[in-house]
């Protein structure tokens, strides 16, 4: 006979799970014990539930393929949630495994109990709780698909009396539906936005990453109209590398190109991007909108011109009903603008660029007076060293910044980061997730100092199963965001502060590789013995906490900021 659990574990093998991500406990303990005699899926036990939930989404936005976590009753499950938002927001198809005190003792206040189909409401799209074997195996097919359709999770909930029951003899396998097949906008739509770039003479184009995978149709899209093109931190994958037309990202982590290329259009073609900063966004112009989602449609900025499909169908037939333009001054402007820009960024990435020049010795005096690390320097140490299939994973804020700016995602590399949720402590464990998708893939988790410390215990995780995660950490004693969000609003730093230990010596403490750098000449140096090593490397490196990421747009009111920040936080100190 087969039980409950059984029959979930085999299915999830056969549709190519390779490991399920938690921690064990009472009413999973059926599951776990079917994992364990279940060939070809890994049990991966983590410290903490929300490194299980991380991970698992950072495997499906990587594979494709649905991630899989679980925690057990109350508190485990509660854990996961933070994992899973990210999940929902990064539309990565997750299911999660959660445990339920028995049938009998549901609805009494049990001990630990909590109803999880109310816990999960809001970031599930699909949330059910197994009450008996008959339910199965239509309830996991309907989770398994709800996550594929909606591109989000689904919670299976099992009470701790069902895991182990049988299911009734003859019951069939569970089969998963098939994707749904990539649609191409309508016809009318089509000639409606073509007439409209056809007619316009500054195109701008802003790639997401629904097109990300559409590369030779962007491309096509680009040389017809002659258009530079924005790319959001999400599309840097696969639209980057030899791309004439990109000019880098916009936003608090953009650069002034990008800035140029919104203001001078008169068209602004939005493709597969639901970019949320609306200040961002020019005013003024002409847009046109391609999306999967139509309610993604004009919800950031006013829109003229719906497009409601997927980009390379929908793409590949607007290339036939559009005009070839002979005027490349709005492009050549914008990308002249870009690589005087990426000239400066490359002289800051110099370690020796406070050396250089007067003006690089008075920098360093003001901002860098104790010759800590730019953190500019290392990534660009990782840019020239990794290899050009590393999956990179970033911390939200400063780390994602130097990333954003100094990687290029050339070849087969890939990004992952809480870049919808926001979330800190996110890049160790997507890049355990990551990892244990190819144990000889490099992969690399920039992390910041404030995030790794949270989900510190994960790094042990590494250790155990044999996971050679290079971690790099910019090691500022800060809360950077926060410290550059006070400052630009005129505030003293306050409470961003982190009294770090020797990070380097708790990672080795952990059973992990590990070196502490203080130099910036050596920083070259210590990439590569990280990256050579066959084993978990975590690197800590001694960086800057003065060193700001100005955006693209600055104004009078932020430059007095910052004045006003630094001079409190000076009669502050004396």
């Amino acid at each position: 006979m087969t039980d409950v659990a059984e029959l979930i574990v085999a299915a999830l093998a056969e549709h190519g799970v390779r490991q399920v991500w938690g921690v064990v406990g009472d009413a999973l303990n059926p599951v776990t014990d079917a994992i364990r005699r279940q060939e070809g899926i890994e049990w991966i036990g983590v410290r903490h539930e929300e490194a299980a939930a991380f991970a698992a989404g950072a495997q499906a936005q990587l594979s494709g393929r649905i991630g899989v976590c679980m925690g057990t009753v109350g508190p485990g499950s509660i854990h996961l949630l933070n994992g899973l938002y990210d999940a929902k927001k990064s539309h990565a198809p997750v299911l999660a495994l959660c445990g339920q005190v028995p049938t009998p003792d549901i609805g009494t206040d049990f001990f630990q109990e909590v109803n999880n189909d109310v816990l999960f409401a809001d970031v599930a799209d699909f949330a059910q709780t197994i009450t008996s074997p008959g339910q199965l195996p239509q309830l996991l097919e309907q989770a398994v698909n709800t996550a594929y359709a909606e591109g989000g999770v689904a919670v299976l909930t099992l009470p701790g009396d069902v895991g182990s029951l049988d299911i009734p003899r003859g019951t069939r396998p569970p089969h998963f539906a098939p994707r749904a097949a990539q649609v191409t906008a309508p016809e009318d739509q089509l000639t409606e936005a073509a007439r409209a770039l056809n007619a316009a003479e500054k195109v701008t184009l802003l790639v997401g990453c629904g097109a990300a995978g559409d590369r030779t149709e962007v491309l096509t899209i680009a040389e017809r109209l002659k258009a530079p093109m924005v790319l959001t931190l999400k599309a840097k994958a696969g639209l980057e590398a030899d791309n004439p037309y990109q000019l880098g990202q916009s936003g608090l982590i953009g650069n002034p190109s990008t800035r140029k290329a919104f203001d001078d259009c008169d068209t602004l073609f939005l493709i597969g991007t639901d970019f949320p900063y609306r200040d961002w966004y020019p005013q003024g112009k002409t847009v046109i909108s391609l999306n999967s989602r139509a309610g993604h449609i004009g919800r950031r900025t006013p829109v003229d011109h719906a497009l409601v499909g997927h980009a390379g169908p929908t793409l590949r037939a607007l290339a036939d009903l559009l005009d070839t333009k002979d005027d490349t001054d709005h492009l050549r402007s914008a990308t002249d603008a870009y690589a005087g820009w990426l000239d400066d960024q490359a002289e800051l990435a110099d370690p020796d660029h406070d050396d250089r020049t007067w003006l690089g010795k008075l920098r360093g005096k003001a901002d860098n007076p104790e010759g800590l690390i730019r953190p500019e320097v290392v990534a660009a140490a990782l840019d020239r060293h990794a290899a050009t299939d590393a999956v990179f994973t970033t911390d939200t804020g400063m780390s994602t910044v130097w990333i954003s700016r100094f990687v290029q995602l050339r070849g087969d590399r890939q990004l992952i980061g809480s870049y919808n949720l926001g979330s800190m402590a996110n890049a160790m464990p997507q890049a355990l997730g990551a990892q244990a998708l190819d144990r000889g893939r490099q992969v690399i988790a920039n992390c910041g100092d404030g995030g790794l410390m949270m989900l510190l215990g994960d790094l042990r995780t590494a250790v155990t199963y044999r996971l050679p995660v290079t971690f790099v950490v910019y090691d500022n004693g800060r809360l950077g965001m926060v410290k550059l969000e006070q400052e630009q609003g005129g505030l003293p730093e306050f409470g961003t502060e982190l009294d770090n230990p020797d990070l380097s010596a708790v990672a080795a403490s952990l059973g992990l590789r590990s070196r502490r750098v203080t130099e910036a000449e050596d920083v070259d140096t210590a990439v590569r013995e990280a990256l050579a090593h066959d084993g978990p490397y975590l690197l800590d490196f001694v960086t800057n906490p003065d060193e700001i990421a100005l955006p693209p747009r600055t104004t009078a009111a932020d430059a007095w900021g910052f004045a006003i920040a630094k001079s409190k936080e000076f009669l502050e100190s004396r």
